[in-house]
């Protein structure tokens, strides 16, 4: 599959990797690293980063039993061995064996946390959202004082473009935890990375695509979303030149250029069709394109729903960052780098982690209560509530 030509570009977004990658080389050569989520679509592209460059050490921890052993497949079958050691471990970045583990197999120079609550529709229940204040909230905090602890050198974690100006709840969760990496910075070096979608990333629509498309069923998509997009190698190689050459508190992001085109999904999932011998056929409505699936693929003919988007948090352009944040679009040929970013005091900050703790505590909370606690740190949230969620579309 050609998913440069598919998502509309015929180029690398990432030249300015080449120009480091002695730099790099070096540094992983010689460093031991920590990967939280490792095994996730975007933490497999970093792992893969880390992993060719032969670091001294490398583990990789994640929920996903499954994903790991196909992570280690995936990288003896690929690059073999190193002489450092590789590790993974199925494990829970907020459980308690999680911190037993970090205390007894560090110390490490690098600790990249790619764990994330990613999708937006995860804001449409009180318990899933709060498992993603949980996730992408919390354990990064706990991450991030475990690496103060031990003596971690750099400490990275991954945000998201929804973050600049976030209309979703997903987006909001991203940009508070932005706001305690500020804080903690004070501690400790840390970077971030803001990202454009990660093209057949799990769980993503592109993705979704490729699933309906081996199950023979027809492809929904929105047609009036358009969106910029990376590839999984992309994202990696975004993630480690942040890891190893961010300053501490920098927010590096790609930029926008001729290279980097946005694209709808409908657009996207027609050329996905035509790459794997098929004509797009229009229908009117999901019931339509259900019943069609097996009297079109004899004609080489595959059904699609194409329709407005009508959900919950949906953002209707896409940014990488906001008017009072310091950007440098100098540094590197390809990638921004935002230079501050907004602060909260500690006060503000504690009140909200008590916020959250007590709405935790009480075993009963809605969907409001945790919107509330999140204007206390973003009175300008402009969360976009139409009262459906992409659970109740195909």
């Amino acid at each position: 599959m050609d998913i440069l030509s598919l998502i509309g570009r015929n180029t690398n977004l990432i030249s300015d990797l080449h120009q480091y990658d002695v730099e790099l080389c070096r540094t992983i050569s010689s460093s031991k690293f920590l990967v939280i989520g490792g095994a996730g679509s975007l933490g497999q592209a970093v792992v893969m980063e880390i992993f060719k460059r032969s670091p001294l050490k490398l583990h990789v921890v994640d929920l996903s039993e499954n994903n790991l052993v196909e992570l280690v497949r995936d990288i003896r079958s690929s690059y073999g061995y190193i002489d450092g050691e590789f590790k993974s471990f199925v494990l829970d970045a907020g459980s308690l064996e999680f911190e037993f583990y970090f205390k007894n197999e560090g110390p490490f120079d690098y600790v990249l946390n790619l764990s994330a609550l990613k999708h937006v529709r995860s804001e449409k229940d009180p318990y899933s959202l709060m498992r993603m204040v949980e996730v992408n909230i919390l354990n990064t905090i706990k991450t991030i004082e475990l690496s103060i602890d031990s003596g971690v050198k750099k400490y990275f974690c991954v945000s998201t473009d929804k973050a600049a100006h976030p209309v979703n709840m997903m987006g909001a969760s991203k940009r508070i935890m932005e706001i305690f990496l500020q804080k903690y910075g004070n501690q400790i070096p840390i970077s971030t990375a803001r990202f454009a979608n990660v093209a057949f990333s799990d769980g993503s629509l592109l993705h979704g695509f490729r699933q309906r498309f081996m199950k023979d069923q027809p492809i929904a998509a929105p047609n009036d979303v358009r969106r910029y997009f990376v590839t999984p190698q992309e994202s990696g190689e975004l993630c480690l030149l942040s890891t190893l050459r961010g300053e501490n508190g920098e927010i590096y992001f790609p930029k926008l250029n001729g290279d980097l085109n946005m694209i709808t999904f409908a657009e996207i999932a027609e050329k996905f069709l035509i790459q794997n011998g098929f004509a797009p056929y229009l229908c009117k409505s999901e019931e339509e394109a259900r019943g069609k699936i097996y009297e079109l693929k004899d004609e080489k003919k595959w059904p699609c729903y194409f329709s407005s988007s009508d959900t919950t948090g949906e953002k209707a352009y896409e940014e990488f960052y906001m008017d009072h944040e310091e950007v440098d679009l100098t540094q590197y040929n390809t990638l921004g780098i935002v230079k501050n970013s907004a602060n909260a005091s500690d006060e503000k900050l504690n009140h909200f982690l008590a916020s959250i703790a007590g709405l935790s505590r009480s075993g009963a909370w809605t969907r409001t209560d945790i919107l509330e606690i999140f204007k206390q740190l973003l009175p300008d949230l402009d969360h976009q509530e139409k009262g459906k969620f992409l659970d109740e579309k195909m």
